[in-house]
């Protein structure tokens, strides 16, 4: 609940500003105030009316208001609420986020304020897929602004891909995360999830049978529990939770690459299922049958050891590093091993063998294994794995 919390609403000039209105609709719901803040583009697609209505608040508008500024009203704007909300957040908002312009009311909203922000992007796929872009939510995020979204879906446009703005109930969530007090607020979690893939061709690749469910619960789990969540997930069947940092890869290469770019973090928990072997001579061309009857030879090499790196990073390590054993026998004993030989604080040991319905279901029975001995979990639903184990990382690095 949002109850007595204070939202300042920029509403950029896009499409997805319809969403807006249902925005202010639910956090009032949820008991948060909201004061909007309407860009001059914006009010191409809603009207100030139509936002002071549902607000049951001055909307505000001109940088150049004499009854405002007389007292640095925008100065007080940007700091009498408790978290500004930037939807949608637009490419040319981002561009002067990112830039610290301030040439109007949004932008120096944005500059001249003390609280936390967070964005919703929205844009063209095109706009979002461009460098520029990339750059500019890179720097937003080293700046500590908080970001949801945006999703995979149709555009206004007729295009098809990443630039919707996220769905109102996922911006609520996100808000309700950005302005929780829990033990892990102000911690920064790093969680890979997912399987990755690696290709053997354009159209074939080697890959498992995870599903992503159990990381992606633990990430929702910890951004309840406050944390700034990076979350690294490769092509997962389950979709991302909103409110964390969403960075999508593909291949184990990759993932280790976005590790190294989240860092520095208070923790970091490898839930990903990665794959230990990349194809070293993959084709750039589909692979065709020859009428040979023979199958082409594959040559294998390893992957990099991202759990084993992270853990031997001495300055700059994670406080804890978590690495997760799918194994199908001796699940203790091969799981203690793993911990040992890769360096970690802990190991989430699990049985995935074909029997058990673990891997690709609901339901996970763990082991939890560290200095302290093999800790025995009754099976569970993963959301409530995933709530026990956020609550013991808490404990381990809440008060560090």
């Amino acid at each position: 609940m949002l109850a007595d919390k204070r939202i300042l609403l920029i509403i950029g000039g896009g499409i997805a500003a319809f969403k807006s209105l249902d925005l202010i609709r639910r956090l009032r719901d949820e008991g948060a105030s909201v004061t909007p803040v309407l860009t001059s583009a914006a009010e191409e697609f809603v009207t100030p009316l139509s936002a002071s209505a549902l607000a049951a608040q001055k909307v505000y508008r001109d940088l150049f208001d004499l009854t405002d500024e007389a007292e640095m009203g925008h100065i007080e704007l940007s700091r009498a609420a408790d978290l500004l909300v930037v939807a949608p957040a637009t490419a040319d908002l981002m561009a002067k986020m990112a830039h610290g312009h301030a040439n109007d009311l949004a932008s120096t909203l944005l500059m001249a304020t003390d609280k936390p922000v967070l964005i919703a992007p929205a844009m063209n796929v095109r706009m979002w897929e461009h460098p520029a872009t990339q750059r500019n939510l890179e720097t937003l995020k080293s700046d500590n602004v908080l970001v949801v979204g945006p999703d995979n879906g149709n555009m206004a446009c007729g295009e098809f891909g990443p630039g919707r703005m996220a769905e109102v109930p996922d911006i609520v969530r996100a808000v309700d995360a950005a302005l929780s007090d829990g033990p892990l607020t102000g911690k920064h979690v790093i969680v890979t999830s997912g399987p990755t893939h690696e290709p053997i061709d354009p159209v074939r690749y080697i890959a498992n049978r995870s599903s992503g469910a159990q990381g992606t619960a633990l990430a929702a789990a910890l951004r309840d529990l406050g944390a700034r969540v990076s979350f690294v997930t490769g092509p997962a069947t389950v979709p991302p939770p909103a409110g964390v940092d969403v960075i999508a890869v593909e291949t184990a290469a990759q993932m280790a690459e976005a590790v190294g770019r989240a860092h520095p973090a208070d923790a970091a928990i490898f839930a990903a299922a990665v794959a230990d072997w990349r194809v070293e001579n993959a084709s750039r061309s589909k692979m065709k049958k020859d009428g040979s009857g023979k199958a082409p030879a594959l040559e294998f090499a390893e992957n990099e050891d991202i759990l084993a790196g992270v853990s031997a990073m001495g300055a700059g390590r994670p406080g804890l590093v978590v690495g997760f054993a799918a194994e199908t026998d001796d699940v203790v004993a091969h799981a203690s091993a793993k911990r040992l030989r890769k360096g970690c604080d802990w190991i989430v040991a699990n049985d995935v063998s074909p029997a058990t319905g673990i891997m690709g279901g609901t339901e996970n029975r763990i082991v939890l294994i560290s200095d302290d001995g093999a800790e025995e979990w009754p099976r569970l639903p993963k959301d409530e794995v995933a709530r026990r184990l956020a609550r013991r990382i808490a404990d381990a690095i809440g008060g560090a």
